[in-house]
């Protein structure tokens, strides 16, 4: 006699009434790599390309070379905005004075001066409207959008305007991306690929 295994059904956490919190983030167990809680939701994030890994790479190091003493560089840890919302972006300039806990899991977003997200396919209109909004909100002066166009990286450059707490574009950058804030920078984006040839 054969006995048919049992198909396992997945244990998702259930929301509390009125969602979760930054807290929950921390306490509910076997969640996912680089979970984000998004309006109370927890947000999974899918499978990343090999486009996403390097641009993520690109950015992490190059900044970190760049970046002034009083900076920190970080890759994908997460940033209290508020109660129900502590997204996840791929790379952070935080101030140094914050860096100093190893177990550190988020940053206060009053510590972050630059938000970098890489666009994939399933966060387009996270990256693209929820999350520079929240970003501005939060008082993040500097927002970084970087999409892959035609093989190649693409960054849209955003600023905080301080009368009116929204980003505004301070460049769409191709090939060359030169800025003088958060602090100066000249970045080669065709460094963005493959060792050999193509993607």
């Amino acid at each position: 006699m054969s006995v048919a295994p049992k198909a396992s059904t997945p244990a998702w956490p259930m929301p509390p009434e009125g969602g979760w919190t930054a807290d929950d983030l921390d306490r509910l167990p076997n969640l996912p790599p680089h979970t984000e809680l998004i309006d109370g939701s927890l947000v999974f994030v899918s499978p990343q390309t090999t486009f996403h890994s390097r641009a993520v790479s690109f950015f992490e190091w190059q900044l970190h070379s760049l970046a002034p003493a009083e900076f920190e560089v970080i890759r994908e840890v997460t940033v209290d905005i508020d109660r129900q919302n502590r997204p996840e972006p791929d790379v952070i300039v935080v101030r140094a004075d914050v860096v100093e806990d190893p177990e550190r899991t988020r940053y206060p977003a009053e510590a972050v001066t630059l938000a970098v997200e890489v666009v994939s396919a399933e966060s387009i209109s996270r990256d693209r409207e929820t999350k520079p909004f929240k970003y501005a909100r939060a008082g993040i002066a500097h927002y970084w959008r970087v999409e892959h166009e035609k093989g190649l990286a693409v960054v849209h450059a955003f600023e905080l305007e301080p009368t009116t707490g929204a980003y505004t574009s301070v460049g769409i950058f191709r090939e060359r991306m030169k800025l003088s804030a958060p602090f100066p920078m000249d970045l080669d984006l065709t460094a963005i690929k493959a060792r050999r040839g193509g993607e």
